[in-house]
């Protein structure tokens, strides 16, 4: 990106050099509506747009004649309005993002029109938008400069209450705005982008919008909307943009598209929230309500909510890059078993085909000679299966021509040759063609074979980038791109749900819509503290934007500075196992060894957390149940439940579990960090000491056995009081409740076991 001093120009990609616009592209700018009516349930303005000259100086084109187009406003029950625009294409009314509650009824809105003013009111007689048609008030005494041309002047009200304004006038002169209220541009003779902008005041504050590695006030920063693969938890790049985000002034805006995007959240012009889509539609959800929770909780209700999954995910998964063959998966299960780790499920990743990262949906005959029998023997020891696989078909793999022949592949449009190397999608010969139903089922065919010879759970790895260069069944690879990831876990999470009843994938990618198909994990983090401070803020901001539930490889992915080799320290690999423990699921995974007993100076305090977790088991499925009916996933920014508190509106390196933990994640080797208590009365759940809320707590120390961690006074946490080798072994009417009061002396005087 080149700055320049055309900030609108800059936020639309618009090449200030016109020389290289010229004939190709042109900016229409909306002006005011001339005319309003009744469409269906809704209503619908006639609304001119000027075609602006190409010229750095922003004004209107009078040589070229206005266009009218159609804006479309509609309520969804009384806390959401959906607003509309399609310049020479139509809105899709539906799409696989959407997944509307039953309980989300579109009502009647109503026309109470005066002459400087058009207001839109429901059935109840609430106003939900009105339309300013008076002339900015002005007292004229020079002509320096001109007057400003006229703008679109709206005001919409999705809860009848929260006041969402468009920018009408956000400039520094009329030739130089900062953001404009509603435009498209003109490529090559027809409407090819759309934006929009909404006022931001001076201390608003946004979150969401995906998996940002990001502070928590995304404010002063523009994110594109295109899924890419993260390379760690770092940087801008991400797995899982969501086109969702969350205002401080208490409203939420989806945008309604898989098309590549660009959110500017008070970053091009501070007092502007900018939207940019690359299509000539936009279709907006608006949102109010009076808390964070009411309205993700209404964003799920227009998207989805996930189901539980199964008691078995919430117990430990052990893996790394990778395990090659029967006796090495049996050593480490059996070890395990015998060095008293409780553990569910063994993950085997690119390893269990024939050529390592050569996906066939096949185990090695050699390595695994009876598959069958090798995974019933682990679930008798109560080990489940995951197995790893990718959406991507190499031109060795033996599906190679069956896929090519029938096109279950997106055909190239060049024939390239490419060979599977290790993490691009782009080594390989296709993606599989998820809008083609007969591909869809010849993938799912695939999984089915190893789900019904006792695989649980298949990682959807990859999935955030398609071959571009390549033609599909019903959709353009660059609409494709993000949704891709929604298409391809549904496929997994639909056929894994028939054969073995339980709903589950293990997945990275991400798009609106695929909350609904957990469990999903935030990527290749680095073993490093940053790593772990970057996972967090994903997280964080990823259950911002719909997610429930949630993981993270524990202790990070890859080495630093050796990507395979470097070694993993040991305060690192413990202090990770505590951020693990409370998070919705948590898997040991990575590029070298990740079993606890290759760590013998902290193994004993590594085993005594696994034992926790599972102590803790009754509580997470309580809270689990609480993310498929509301708008609370399971880690929760603190901004969740004190929204009024402008302080927890900045951080992101702690949080919620539940209703009552509040977690304090260890980031440092210091064994010791600030924290900050909000309102409430707060007991330590290592130490049972008793804390007030409303204030930091400085350089806070915390030995290597415990962690920062307080629940709220007077909370009752269920609780399993006996040790299990695995979930199996658990009868949960055993559970008791756990009275934190003033007989709570710390966790681990509760647990006899440990």
């Amino acid at each position: 990106m080149k700055q320049t001093n055309h900030q609108f120009f800059d936020f639309l990609d618009f090449d200030t050099d016109l020389t290289k616009e010229e004939g190709v592209s042109k900016l229409w700018k909306a002006c005011k509506p001339t005319n309003i009516g009744e469409s269906g349930l809704g209503v619908v303005l006639t609304v001119p747009f000027q075609c602006q000259l190409l010229s750095n100086e922003i004004a209107p084109d009078k040589a070229i004649p206005q266009k009218d187009f159609y804006l479309f406003v509609r309520a969804f029950g009384d806390k959401i309005l959906r607003v509309s625009i399609g310049f020479e294409k139509d809105i899709d009314e539906t799409s696989p993002m959407i997944d509307m509650a039953d309980d989300i009824q579109e009502m009647k809105l109503n026309i109470e029109k005066s002459e400087l003013k058009w207001t839109v009111k429901d059935v109840n007689g609430i106003t939900r938008a009105f339309f300013d048609l008076s002339d900015p008030e002005i007292d004229h005494w020079s002509d320096l400069l001109p007057c400003p041309e006229e703008s679109m002047q709206a005001t919409f009200f999705p809860d009848g209450k929260k006041a969402i304004t468009v920018s009408a006038y956000d400039q520094f002169f009329p030739g130089r705005m900062d953001a404009m209220c509603l435009s498209f541009i003109e490529q090559n003779g027809a409407p090819g982008k759309a934006s929009i902008s909404f006022h931001a005041k001076p201390d608003e504050k946004f979150v969401g919008t995906g998996e940002r590695f990001s502070k928590m006030d995304l404010s002063g920063n523009t994110f594109q909307m295109k899924n890419q693969d993260g390379q760690g938890v770092n940087n801008k790049r991400t797995y899982k943009n969501i086109p969702f985000y969350l205002s401080s002034e208490m409203y939420g805006l989806f945008l309604h598209t898989s098309t590549y995007c660009k959110f500017s959240m008070a970053d091009f012009s501070t007092r502007s929230v900018q939207l940019l889509a690359e299509e000539p539609i936009l279709d907006l959800f608006l949102i109010g309500a009076d808390t964070p929770e009411k309205i993700i909780h209404q964003y799920k209700k227009i998207t989805g909510f996930p189901t539980v999954p199964p008691l078995w995910s919430y117990g430990v998964w052990m893996s790394r890059m990778t395990y090659f063959s029967e006796e090495e998966v049996n050593t480490i299960c059996n070890r395990l078993r015998d060095e008293d780790y409780p553990c569910d499920v063994i993950h085997l990743d690119t390893g269990w085909f024939k050529t390592d990262w050569l996906c066939e949906w096949k185990f090695n005959a050699e390595r695994f000679p009876d598959p069958k029998r090798f995974v019933s023997n682990l679930k008798k020891n109560g080990y489940r299966v995951s197995l790893w696989q990718m959406p991507y078909i190499s031109e060795d793999a033996e599906q190679y021509e069956e896929a090519k022949a029938n096109n279950y592949i997106g055909k190239l449009n060049a024939e390239v040759m490419r060979g599977g190397s290790n993490f691009s999608n782009l080594d390989y010969a296709g993606s599989i063609d998820f809008t083609y139903p007969k591909a869809v089922e010849w993938y799912k065919n695939l999984l089915r074979e190893l789900l019904e010879m006792g695989v649980t759970c298949i990682k959807t790895d990859f999935g955030e980038e398609i071959h571009l260069d390549a033609s599909y069944h019903n959709m353009s690879p660059e609409k494709l791109n993000n949704l891709y990831a929604l298409l391809y876990q549904k496929a997994a999470f639909e056929v894994t749900k028939e054969v073995t009843g339980d709903g589950v994938v293990w997945a990275r990618a991400g798009w609106s819509g695929c909350q609904r198909y957990p469990i999903h994990w935030g990527g290749d983090a680095a073993a490093s503290w940053d790593g772990m401070a970057g996972s967090l803020k994903g997280g964080l901001h990823l259950g911002l934007s719909g997610f429930g539930f949630w993981s993270h490889d524990v202790p990070g992915f890859h080495g630093v500075p050796n990507f395979m080799n470097s070694v993993i320290p040991d305060d690192l690999y413990v202090r990770w196992t505590q951020f693990g423990v409370f998070t919705s699921h948590i898997r040991y995974h990575g590029t070298s060894k990740r079993e606890p007993y290759y760590y013998p100076k902290i193994s004993n305090i590594v085993r005594n957390w696994w034992k926790l977790r599972y102590a803790l088991l009754p509580y997470i499925l309580q809270e689990s149940e609480k993310t498929t009916n509301s708008g609370f996933p399971v880690i929760r920014a603190l901004l969740m439940h004190h929204p009024n508190d402008k302080m927890v509106w900045h951080i992101d390196d702690q949080y919620y579990f539940g209703d009552d933990f509040l977690v304090a994640p260890m980031m440092n080797s210091e064994n010791k960090r600030d924290v900050y208590l909000p309102e409430g009365n707060w007991v330590n759940f290592f130490t049972g000491e008793k804390s007030k809320g409303g204030r930091w707590l400085n350089d806070f120390e915390s030995p290597m056995e415990n962690m920062p961690v307080w629940v709220v006074e007077g909370a009752k946490i269920p609780l399993y009081p006996e040790h299990v080798n695995c979930t199996d072994d658990m009868d949960l009417n055993k559970t008791v409740k756990l009275n934190i009061d003033g007989n709570f002396k710390g966790i681990w005087r509760h647990l006899d076991f440990i």
